[in-house]
């Protein structure tokens, strides 16, 4: 049985964080399980409450997992604070989880913070240097590599930056920059891909992110390649959103559609 372990905070609108990374890989045909960071009240609109797991209590839940099924790849999400990403990092050595997706998730699709300001050095030092992939949108990278991205040119050099805290690879997601068209960069160190695909018009984009790195951790898990992992997320990605469902739902940005297979 492949599994993947995602290690993120909760949405109970369902779009994102936990519930988006379990629905992607089940349809995947990847076993998830989970280890809880925070507990948030959160819908389209926004996050209206945020309440962080005990860092202790994080670690038990990895070495639970992980005693009893054989992870084949991880996948970070919302980690919030020091704390937790400071215990996430240790269980992620101590137990050589292979295959560690790191999606550095610092806002919200809504714009609410879900990253404390004092908490990016710890990311960049402690995590990031142990993922086999790290995968920033256009504000993350920003962050993460200390400038503007407006264009590829600045994501490549962006990449270069991040690659520098030492990931094996980086995959720069390109639905914030602008342009008819989405281009992914991914960059292993050595050599630039960039994967093109139309952008899809829609509202439904609540959780996009966590989807595109779920899609990845489960390709991994699967004994996928980083090429053949990201290519697939992304087509897997631009599918469900043109098969999420009516924005009629209800008001902000609406889920996408992770079963749309048929």
């Amino acid at each position: 049985m492949n599994s993947a372990l995602t290690i993120a905070g909760s949405d109970s609108s369902g779009g994102a964080g936990l519930q988006a990374d379990l629905k992607t890989f089940a349809a995947h045909d990847v076993y998830g399980v989970t280890a809880v960071t925070a507990v948030t009240a959160q819908n389209r609109r926004g996050v209206t409450a945020i309440h962080p797991v005990p860092a202790a209590i994080v670690t038990k839940q990895i070495e639970a997992v992980f005693a009893e099924l054989r992870i084949g790849a991880a996948k970070t999400g919302m980690l919030l604070n020091i704390e937790i990403i400071e215990a996430v990092a240790a269980s992620i050595e101590a137990l050589k989880i292979p295959n560690l997706v790191v999606d550095p998730v610092m806002v919200a699709t809504s714009g609410d913070p879900l990253l404390v300001d004092d908490a990016v050095t710890s990311l960049k030092t402690k995590l990031i240097r142990l993922a086999a992939v790290v995968t920033p949108n256009r504000p993350e990278a920003e962050i993460l590599a200390g400038r503007a991205v407006t264009s590829l040119v600045d994501a490549r050099d962006a990449a270069r930056r991040i690659h520098d805290l030492g990931p094996a690879a980086v995959i720069i997601k390109g639905g914030h920059l602008p342009g008819p068209e989405v281009v992914d960069l991914v960059y292993d160190g050595h050599e630039f891909i960039e994967l093109t695909g139309p952008r899809v018009d829609t509202d439904n984009s609540h959780g996009t992110g966590c989807t595109f790195g779920a899609a990845v951790t489960a390709g991994l898990a699967l004994g996928q390649t980083l090429a053949a992992a990201t290519r697939q997320a992304k087509t897997y990605v631009e599918q469900c959103l043109r098969h999420a469902p009516s924005s009629s739902n209800g008001p902000g940005r609406g889920p996408l559609n992770h079963f749309w297979r048929e």
